[in-house]
């Protein structure tokens, strides 16, 4: 086995690495900054027809302004389950019922609830630079292996963990990125 015989795992490790990186974003998304977004409700589940279900599969939300989200049910008869639904999420959302559709207003942050979101914002991160460290673990291991076996050579080892590393920067720093835009989102700096 060359060099050239491990592009495959390679590709499979920036998969498992690119994976990790759209679970930080999709996890972040769901930070809310002050500004109204759409993506903010993806985990809300409503209980509708006898299941849980996801909120933009039940209405249809719109964006009238900076910091309103309007929720308009398909159907009319879960507006009740809606709202209670959006009250009962750890977003501190206080849903209004006008009887046709559902006014969601974002209250401005604090700074301390502001502070408080960037710590769940760095745990997020942190999390995601764990997995992509154990993707690294479990490849360099299999190196390990393969040149234990001698089916590869030292070189090709060396260059082996060379490469992983630097797939493991790469996925890092963009995580990193991805917590910096959040803060400035959240703390304007």
């Amino acid at each position: 086995m060359t060099f050239d015989d491990l592009k495959g795992m390679f590709g499979e490790l920036s998969t498992r690495m690119d994976a990790a990186i759209d679970r930080v974003r999709r996890d972040m998304a769901g930070v809310r900054t002050g500004r109204a977004s759409v993506s903010l409700l993806d985990s809300v589940h409503v209980e509708a027809y006898g299941t849980r279900v996801p909120l933009n599969q039940v209405a249809s939300l719109s964006i009238p302004e900076p910091s309103l989200i309007v929720a308009q049910p398909f159907d009319p008869s879960l507006m009740s389950a809606i709202e209670k639904a959006i009250r009962a999420s750890d977003l501190g959302l206080n849903p209004a019922n006008d009887g046709k559709v559902l006014r969601i207003p974002l209250p401005s942050l604090t700074e301390e609830r502001r502070k408080e979101l960037s710590r769940h914002v760095h745990k997020q991160a942190e999390e995601g630079r764990n997995v992509v460290r154990q993707v690294r673990r479990d490849a360099n291991e299999r190196l390990k292996k393969l040149l234990k076996e001698h089916t590869i050579s030292e070189d090709d080892e060396r260059k082996g963990l060379e490469q992983v590393q630097k797939l493991t920067d790469e996925h890092v720093h963009m995580i990193d990125e991805l917590q910096k835009k959040k803060d400035q989102d959240l703390l304007g700096h």
